[in-house]
């Protein structure tokens, strides 16, 4: 039966692939004087369109000591400008029947608004006012302040696995600023002021580390005629600091455990490996996904077969700027141990490392790559944010380029990186112990010692 679906899965996507071009997108691109660079996706399909806006600035280019700053600022963004009150950038964008939103990530911050197409300048006026005239007022920064703590006590200091991830990157990295969680060490997120923020701010959200992403049913000249007319005439204000990150080779195992109140223990291994378009990453893709799923190898031996964990699991993404990391874990079935996942997660790792991997293996790995591909430009949002993704790499141009190298990984290629990159040497291992919650002693009040 299994076979069956397999192969019902393979006729899917070989229509696909038949049908669309390799990357389906033409993007139309312009740069205006000021360095605000504009990507546009012209689609028809509905009257509808997404816009963005990438801020080449995340928690890797935060200062020492104030990490989280690019988070809270992407927070102050919406706390009002010089002609937007708090708050009501997103009820006009809700009013015209729009969503709008935004996140920080390591390498950049994005905010985006999904309106009719014909409401689509909304969107452009109200993000280039705010680009240009953020209030920061010092009543605000202290209350989002202490909603960014709440959010990362609750978010990780009191999620212990999300806890455990964020221990297993320190320990991997140390150098470079990964090292650090996007959003912020306690201390740092406490100690960040208002002209902190707005030196932050004057940096990076400039045009010149800018580029605009409008995907949707628009004509491409006539915005960007638009888009130069918003924010054709917003200056650029503070230098940068010229940063160079380079994360030294790691030379020895590295480990580190979380007593953590938790049901059961977890697992986190981290390996080292470059990103894309290093000629390694898209091998390292493919091994993922050989790996990774419900039908991939680690399931089917670990979680199946041997029976000694609820799950086990695969993470990587080759889409960062810098080199990231391969991620394996998972939580051990009651009555088994971590160490007994763990050294059942290094013999599959063993077995790609002595055999390579099957052809049909690599083929379903490769068409579930490309499946991603296309089925996510279903949706104009996918499209714009595929597009400014590899914008941050480099250019929107490797979308192409990667789906080449994709279909070139060989059985031999995926051999050879895990040989290469997941070593002992090489990786960082995280354990979750299960903590018991402290008792609470009962206080006796004083009538508790007063005679009956």
């Amino acid at each position: 039966m299994r076979r069956h679906g397999y192969s019902l899965f393979l006729a899917f996507i070989l229509v696909l692939l038949l049908v669309c071009p390799s990357s389906a997108i033409e993007v139309k691109e312009a740069l205006l004087d000021n360095g605000l660079k504009v990507l546009v996706v012209e689609d028809h399909k509905a009257p509808v369109a997404t816009f963005q806006v990438w801020y080449r600035v995340g928690g890797r280019d935060d200062p020492k000591g104030k990490t989280g700053i690019s988070h809270l600022l992407e927070h102050m963004m919406f706390k009002g400008s010089k002609n937007y009150a708090e708050g009501q950038f997103s009820r006009i964008i809700q009013r015209n029947g729009g969503i709008d939103n935004a996140y920080t990530t390591k390498d950049y911050t994005m905010y985006f608004e999904t309106l009719s197409s014909d409401r689509i300048g909304i969107a452009l006026r109200l993000e280039a006012d705010r680009m240009r005239d953020l209030l920061l007022k010092p009543e605000d920064v202290i209350y989002e302040r202490n909603v960014v703590m709440e959010e990362r006590r609750m978010r990780y200091e009191d999620d212990p696995q999300n806890l455990l991830f964020e221990e297993v990157l320190a320990a991997a990295y140390k150098a470079h600023p990964y090292h650090d969680p996007v959003i912020g060490w306690m201390s740092d997120i406490k100690s960040i002021t208002r002209d902190d923020l707005m030196l932050h701010y004057r940096r990076y959200y400039s045009p010149d580390n800018t580029f605009i992403v409008v995907a949707g049913d628009i004509v491409a000249q006539d915005i960007i005629d638009r888009i130069r007319e918003y924010f054709g005439n917003i200056p650029n204000l503070e230098k940068r600091p010229a940063y160079s990150f380079k994360e030294p080779p790691q030379r020895g195992e590295r480990r580190v455990k979380l007593k953590k109140e938790a049901t059961l223990p977890y697992l986190l291994v981290a390996y080292h490996v470059p990103s894309f378009p290093d000629k390694d990453a898209v091998a390292i893709d493919v091994l993922s996904y050989i790996l990774s799923g419900k039908s991939g190898r680690l399931y089917k031996s670990i979680v199946r077969d041997e029976g000694i964990a609820i799950d086990a699991f695969v993470s990587y993404s080759g889409l960062y700027r810098d080199p990231f990391l391969f991620f394996l874990g998972g939580t051990p079935k009651p009555g088994h141990t971590v160490k007994e996942l763990e050294n059942s997660l290094y013999r599959q790792i063993e077995i790609i490392k002595e055999n390579p991997p099957s052809e049909r293996e690599i083929q379903k790995a490769r068409n579930q790559v490309e499946a991603s591909f296309i089925m996510g430009q279903d949706s104009i949002y996918s499209q714009a944010r595929l597009v400014g993704t590899f914008e941050l790499l480099g250019s929107w141009r490797l979308i192409d380029e990667y789906l080449k190298q994709i279909r070139s990984v060989t059985p031999e290629d995926v051999q050879r990186v895990a040989r290469r990159y997941l070593v002992e040497d090489n990786r960082t291992v995280g354990i979750l112990i299960p903590a018991k919650k402290p008792e609470v002693k009962a206080q006796k009040s004083e009538g508790d010692n007063r005679t009956k």
